[in-house]
């Protein structure tokens, strides 16, 4: 069965890049991103900001643009964050300090697990809604999604979705395990306020496929990698020049027989009113 669904919202960060007009802009040219640098994060307050590393500021800053504010009309809905590899980063670190004997300290013990994000924006939104914090390698995307559409199915009017991940820390890196195509090129997050689809604007599907019905595409740039090519194909349907026609995104899934297909779907037509 193959569930349909809309993107309502949708918001992205990476250095240099924020607007949804700089994004369009570099989905349909790539170049390489900075290597630095880190969102504001105004939306919460400083003590906590404080806290909280470049990976963890990126998530719940695109979530938090994407969701909107109160002020704005944004309603409580479930969240959902996934990542690849998650605070990897600072896990490498505390590894480090316990392997040297050293104290580790509770408080990045305690924002080093994979659903520290998650609790952090549930804090700062004094938010009591159901939260989750997935990981499933290379396609995080569409293991987000699928929970997603589930909690659509089951009734919820919208989901959040917020993807984040950065380049391994050099340690792991070197290890050369990872192909570059699978891995973000950049420190990347973006989010998508997700609602059943509509016939009056282009919606989504996503299904599992067969190996053999899948056509994957050669990627048009090397700087469109990770988790990109699932943006590029959500954030083209609301262009303020696309006509946002039908398109597909295949994926397979390394090792296994299968793999993933998105799919944009055209608004349908109003049909024209009964005449007497």
């Amino acid at each position: 069965m193959t569930h349909r669904f809309r993107v309502v919202r949708w918001a992205a960060w990476a250095p240099g890049l924020a607007s949804r007009d700089a994004w369009r802009v570099w989905l349909a040219s790539p170049t390489p991103l900075a290597a630095e640098g880190q969102p504001p994060l105004s939306e919460v307050p400083a003590m906590m900001r404080r806290r909280i590393d470049p990976l963890g500021r990126a998530a719940l800053q695109a979530a938090w643009w994407a969701q909107g504010t109160p002020e704005e009309g944004a309603g409580a809905m479930p969240v959902i964050f996934a990542s690849r590899w998650g605070e990897i980063a600072r896990s490498l670190t505390l590894l480090q300090q316990l392997a040297g004997g050293e104290p580790l300290s509770p408080t990045h013990f305690s924002l080093s697990v994979h659903n520290a994000s998650g609790a952090l924006y549930s804090m700062a939104r004094q938010d009591r809604q159901n939260y989750l914090a997935v990981a499933g390698g290379e396609h995080s995307a569409e293991a987000a999604f699928c929970e997603a559409l589930g909690l659509l199915a089951d009734g919820a009017p919208q989901v959040l979705v917020a993807d984040v991940d950065a380049p391994l820390p050099e340690a792991y890196a070197a290890l050369g395990q990872i192909e570059p195509s699978t891995a973000d090129p950049a420190l990347i997050a973006w989010a998508c306020v997700l609602a059943p689809a509509d016939d009056s604007a282009p919606s989504f599907a996503l299904e599992t496929m067969a190996a053999d019905r899948l056509t994957p595409g050669t990627p048009s740039s090397p700087w469109l990698s990770g988790s990109l090519p699932v943006l590029a194909l959500l954030a083209a349907a609301d262009a303020p020049d696309s006509a946002a026609g039908a398109a597909s995104l295949d994926r397979l899934i390394d090792g296994q027989p299968g793999g993933w297909r998105w799919s944009r779907l055209p608004a349908r037509p109003a049909l024209p009113a009964d005449t007497p």
